[in-house]
């Protein structure tokens, strides 16, 4: 791909990350909305056994992106790493601005559907770029190449597995929102993805 192809490449890249980056501090953070995966993961480990998410967290995405990085080769690591960059600065953007949007609390459903929409974008816009924005979207995309499973499948697949076991200590009707989330956020990213494919 020529200079200008990869330029393009990063500037979505950066475009999604901004996107997930709002949508995680405006609702997710604000509003409790949960997601499966590696965070779901974490979590889980911690109730569980009381392992700290600050020792368990960058492991598991450390092993997904190797999985990854197994997979998919040396376009997925460069365009992983612009992307996890991207959205540590856009989150701490994010931090420096304050929220920009009401405060959905005290409307769930509203919270798990606007929040699945940004998740859904942001990490649709890296997905299609072939870059990786965390752990989660590493494992999804290393399933979908190995198995050949469509993308939006293998993401509800690994969500779903891990709500599913929260269950042991997170209320039905919260898991019942994160459901929702998973469901839109992973559709989402797979119609994004089919939209147009960019290559590295």
């Amino acid at each position: 791909m020529h200079f200008f192809g990869k330029i393009k490449n990063y500037l979505i890249l950066f475009f999604g990350t901004s996107i997930l980056a709002f949508g995680l501090y405006n609702i997710h953070a604000r509003c409790a909305v949960t997601e499966g995966g590696v965070l779901g993961a974490v979590l889980l480990l911690e109730n569980w056994f009381g392992w700290s998410p600050s020792v368990t967290s960058p492991v598991l995405d450390l092993l997904c992106y190797a999985v990854g990085f197994r997979y998919l080769g040396w376009d997925f690591a460069r365009y992983s790493l612009a992307a996890s960059a991207g959205f540590a600065l856009n989150y701490r953007l994010c931090e420096f601005t304050g929220p920009l949007l009401p405060d959905l609390s005290g409307m769930p459903l509203l919270a798990a559907v606007l929040g699945a929409c940004f998740v859904g974008l942001g990490v649709g816009l890296c997905v299609r770029i072939g870059g990786a924005a965390g752990g989660d979207d590493a494992l999804a995309m290393a399933i979908s190449k190995t198995t050949h499973m469509d993308i939006s499948n293998a993401y509800l697949f690994t969500d779903v597995l891990v709500l599913t076991l929260s269950l042991s200590y997170i209320p039905v009707k919260r898991i019942f929102y994160s459901l929702i989330t998973v469901t839109i956020s992973s559709k989402l990213i797979g119609l994004i993805q089919k939209i147009g494919s960019a290559q590295a």
